[in-house]
Protein backbone atom coordinates (compact mmCIF):
# COMPACT_ATOMS: atom_id res chain seq x y z
CA UNK A 1 0.00 0.00 0.00
CA UNK A 2 2.75 2.99 1.12
CA UNK A 3 4.70 1.78 -2.14
CA UNK A 4 1.46 2.00 -4.34
CA UNK A 5 0.62 5.37 -2.31
CA UNK A 6 4.22 6.71 -2.86
CA UNK A 7 4.37 5.89 -6.48
CA UNK A 8 1.20 8.21 -7.07
CA UNK A 9 2.85 11.20 -5.43
CA UNK A 10 6.01 10.77 -7.14
CA UNK A 11 4.07 10.60 -10.64
CA UNK A 12 2.64 14.39 -10.23
CA UNK A 13 4.58 16.84 -12.07
CA UNK A 14 6.69 19.28 -10.10
CA UNK A 15 6.43 23.12 -9.69
CA UNK A 16 9.46 25.12 -10.10
CA UNK A 17 9.14 27.94 -7.23
CA UNK A 18 12.41 29.52 -10.05
CA UNK A 19 9.94 29.76 -12.89
CA UNK A 20 7.25 31.51 -10.76
CA UNK A 21 9.60 33.98 -9.19
CA UNK A 22 11.33 34.62 -12.71
CA UNK A 23 7.88 35.62 -13.49
CA UNK A 24 7.01 37.93 -10.67
CA UNK A 25 10.36 40.18 -11.68
CA UNK A 26 8.21 42.94 -13.51
CA UNK A 27 10.31 46.29 -12.00
CA UNK A 28 13.36 46.74 -14.14
CA UNK A 29 15.66 49.58 -13.60
CA UNK A 30 16.07 51.66 -16.72
CA UNK A 31 19.86 52.14 -16.03
CA UNK A 32 21.36 48.52 -15.46
CA UNK A 33 18.50 46.51 -15.88
CA UNK A 34 18.33 44.85 -12.83
CA UNK A 35 15.20 42.71 -11.92
CA UNK A 36 12.96 43.53 -8.92
CA UNK A 37 10.33 41.32 -7.71
CA UNK A 38 6.15 42.77 -7.99
CA UNK A 39 6.41 42.87 -4.40
CA UNK A 40 8.96 45.52 -3.83
CA UNK A 41 8.50 48.79 -1.79
CA UNK A 42 9.70 52.29 -2.34
CA UNK A 43 12.27 51.96 0.21
CA UNK A 44 14.19 49.19 -1.67
CA UNK A 45 13.78 50.53 -5.01
CA UNK A 46 15.56 54.10 -3.62
CA UNK A 47 18.33 52.68 -2.13
CA UNK A 48 19.51 51.03 -5.30
CA UNK A 49 18.94 53.88 -7.00
CA UNK A 50 20.78 56.44 -4.65
CA UNK A 51 23.26 53.89 -3.99
CA UNK A 52 23.97 52.57 -7.07
CA UNK A 53 23.42 54.88 -9.42
CA UNK A 54 23.03 58.33 -7.49
CA UNK A 55 19.86 58.98 -8.58
CA UNK A 56 16.43 59.55 -7.79
CA UNK A 57 13.57 56.14 -8.50
CA UNK A 58 11.93 58.16 -11.39
CA UNK A 59 15.12 58.56 -13.01
CA UNK A 60 15.37 54.63 -12.62
CA UNK A 61 11.80 53.31 -12.67
CA UNK A 62 10.28 55.35 -14.51
CA UNK A 63 6.71 53.67 -15.20
CA UNK A 64 6.50 52.53 -10.98
CA UNK A 65 4.26 53.88 -9.59
CA UNK A 66 3.48 53.19 -5.36
CA UNK A 67 0.61 50.90 -4.75
CA UNK A 68 -2.19 52.71 -3.35
CA UNK A 69 -2.47 52.45 0.67
CA UNK A 70 -5.19 51.19 2.16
Amino acid sequence: MRRERNAKAAGKAANSQLKVNAAAKNIICVQCRQTFLCTAREKQLSEHAENKHSKTVKDCFPDWTAPAAK
